[in-house]
This record gives C-alpha cells, sequence and structure tokens, in this order.
C-alpha cells in the first residue's frame, strides 16, 4: 500500500544510500535513537510515493504522519526539536548562531566545491581536491580548541561533517600531516555509535574499495 502520511504510525524517512546529506540525517536518527523506518531509494528509479509527497523529487524526505519535509538541515533541525535527548545543538542563541553559520559554510564551501549529492573521486578535478584538502588543513586548528567541531558536546555540526570526511577516501583526498587533527577528529566520529549505525552497506563498501589494493 502506498505512504499515506496522515495515517502513518512511525516517521518513515526515504534515502539515498550514497548520498552524504541523506548519510547526516541517518546519523541523528542514530544519535537519538529515533524509531524511523529508513526506506532506500534508487535516485534513477524515485518510488511513487517519493515523486507524490516531495515535489523536488530529492532525499532526504521525512514523512511524519501529516508531516512532510525535505532538506537535510530542516530535517535535522526538526528531528532535534521534536526529539530534545540527547540535544545536538547549545542553548545560548550566540552557540546557536555560530554552529548555524558553519553549517553553511560546510554547505556552501565544500559540498557545493564537490557538486551534487555524490561524491566520488570521477567527480571532481584536482583543483577542487587540492582546494577542499587546503580548506580542511587550514581549519585543523579548530579541532584542538574543542572535544567536538567548535563545540564541547555533539551536535548537528558534527552530523554535517562527518559524512564528508567519510568521503575523503574516496575522493582521494588525502589529508597532510599539518591535518592530523582534523583526521583524529574524523576517527573520534568514525567510532561513534551513532556514525556506525548510521552508515548504509554503500558507504561501508565506499572506504573498503578506497583501501583495497588495485
Amino acid at each position: 500500500m502506498p505512504l499515506s502520511p496522515g495515517k502513518r504510525s512511525v516517521t518513515a524517512l526515504f534515502s539515498d544510500p550514497l548520498c552524504p546529506f541523506c548519510h547526516r540525517t541517518r546519523i541523528v536518527v542514530a544519535e537519538k535513537n529515533i524509531s524511523a523506518e529508513i526506506i532506500d531509494i534508487d535516485p534513477a528509479n524515485l518510488p511513487e510515493d517519493l515523486v507524490r509527497l516531495n515535489p523536488h523529487n530529492s532525499a532526504p524526505t521525512l514523512v511524519a504522519r501529516d508531516l512532510i519535509l525535505y532538506d537535510s538541515k530542516v530535517i535535522m533541525e526538526y528531528f532535534d526539536e521534536r526529539f530534545p535527548h540527547p540535544p545536538l545543538m547549545p542553548v545560548d542563541p550566540i552557540s546557536r548562531a555560530r554552529i548555524r553559520l558553519m553549517f553553511y559554510r560546510i554547505d556552501q564551501d565544500w559540498y557545493r566545491l564537490l557538486g551534487g549529492t555524490k561524491t566520488h573521486r570521477s567527480n571532481i578535478s584536482s583543483k577542487t581536491r587540492k582546494m577542499l584538502i587546503e580548506d580542511l588543513t587550514i581549519l585543523s586548528p579548530t579541532f584542538e580548541k574543542t572535544p567536538f567541531f567548535m563545540n564541547e558536546e555533539f551536535s548537528l555540526l558534527d552530523c554535517a561533517l562527518a559524512p564528508l570526511l567519510w568521503r575523503l577516501l574516496a575522493l582521494e583526498a588525502e589529508l597532510p600531516p599539518q591535518a592530523k587533527l582534523v583526521e583524529d577528529y574524523a576517527n573520534r566520529m568514525f567510532a561513534r555509535d551513532s556514525f556506525q549505525q548510521s552508515l548504509s552497506a554503500a558507504e561501508r563498501a565506499m572506504r573498503t574499495k578506497a583501501t583495497s589494493p588495485i
């Protein structure tokens, strides 16, 4: 039976198994232990339900009773407000604004740099790869100041950045020794239970193939 948002008793999240924007919403689901049905989609063959519910035909798309949301940032903030424990945003408005601004930079400076929702080495130029590495290296000292990215606690900012860092090997974007703090931070994020639970089979294979000998 097709999805009917007015009759569903569970939360359903349409998710592309290779999309980093979908990945970060899955991290929030796992971090907050939200009871959600993850519906994997093939972008080349979208399910009728998704086409009917989302005029942009995009993933992630969230369906929860009468609520339909798309855009990963909207979905992530909704989850954080709807399921407040553990909180993934600081309480004070100044810290929240700083995190939102860095969130914007991650999307505008790095994800947009890669182009599209699929991150694969064949899709980016050596110049783009170099720019990404340089930006992360310049930012490296930031990761020494707090246990998490710009915050004392795990936040939506970590959820946004971790999927990008996970894909660096597949992008053949190797960080230099000067960016060791970024690499250490990435490994801490990858070791979190919520991150491991969030990974699709395709995302796990992404790192396996990247590290396999030719």
